[in-house]
């Protein structure tokens, strides 16, 4: 895939429009030329808590014409014990039903609160998480995040899912993330393409992150802070990934604003960058940087 194709293939994240009402997200999605959505088990509990059926829920999603590029589970899952842990693989394989019923073949989760753990014990559950997904014909993206203890950088994600050893379960890369942690640019070029089944994007500001951070929300429109994007969507493109750019750019900023203008201004922004890689394909042809890598000459920064 090309950078002419990944113009296609643009999802937008509620958290990106986080007071937005479903309705109003996916028909704002539909008007300011973004081609998917990605919807998370939280838009659905939402949804439920104004009087909405689930069934009325995914009727709304299907009526209003927009793709569900990937749906996300409820958080939790990975270090959960007992009861809460029955609970919520219950709600897991429910979200994997509402996929299903809107023709997303892709999951994704994030590492949830701060808990006791270790990769190991992680990837017992990714693996259990993994079987799930496969009973559904699913496929599960985990994501790390940079201010998680555990899970919290390329390596401790790519250690996890090494050790669950899963064909169902693969990275969802997240520019933002992978910028905090050092790891921006090319520096995830040892992935193998076969682990990253999805990607979202934000720019990431200068500024150091504040201490005790939970979920950071100054999340940037592309090419306003420091992600360097050529070289990331250049890479991506070397390894002919085919999935969704999901733009995830919570920050309460954007959200007082038009949720028009944010959407639209976030689509401009990631296309603008896209048609100025125009000629980096013929350069790197897809799947040219595996190639390098079988043989050695693949570097990272």
């Amino acid at each position: 895939m090309d950078e002419m194709q990944l113009q296609t293939r643009l999802a937008l994240h509620p958290w990106s429009l986080e007071t937005t009402p479903l309705a109003v997200l996916l028909r704002v999605a539909r008007e300011t030329g973004w081609n998917a959505v990605e919807l998370r088990n939280a838009d659905f509990a939402v949804a439920a808590g104004a009087g909405m059926g689930n069934g009325e829920v995914l009727a709304l999603i299907r009526e209003s014409g927009m793709p569900v590029s990937v749906l996300g589970v409820k958080y939790g899952w990975i270090f959960a014990r007992g009861e809460e842990r029955r609970r919520l693989f219950a709600d897991f394989a429910d979200t994997c039903a509402n996929a299903v019923a809107l023709g997303c073949d892709m999951l994704m989760s994030a590492p949830g609160p701060r808990a006791e753990g270790t990769i190991s014990a992680a990837a017992a559950s990714l693996r259990e998480a993994g079987d799930v997904a496969r009973s559904y014909g699913l496929r599960l993206a985990i994501e790390f995040s940079c201010t998680h203890n555990v899970i919290n950088s390329l390596e401790k994600a790519r250690e996890m899912l090494a050790l669950a050893g899963h064909p169902s379960c693969g990275l969802l890369l997240d520019t933002y993330h992978l910028e905090r942690t050092g790891a921006g640019g090319r520096a995830f070029a040892e992935v193998p393409p076969q682990e990253i089944f999805a990607f979202h994007f934000s720019d990431c500001p200068a500024t150091p992150l504040a201490p005790d951070t939970a979920r950071p929300v100054d999340r940037l429109v592309p090419g306003r802070g420091v992600v360097r994007w050529r070289e990331v969507l250049g890479l991506l493109i070397e390894k002919g990934y085919s999935g969704y750019l999901s733009y995830e750019g919570p920050n309460p900023v954007q959200w007082a604003r038009s949720p028009e203008e944010v959407a639209r201004e976030a689509a401009a922004a990631m296309r603008t960058i896209l048609a100025s890689l125009r000629g980096e394909s013929e350069l790197h042809p897809p799947g040219a940087g595996a190639r390098r890598a079988a043989h050695g000459t693949e570097g990272g920064a």
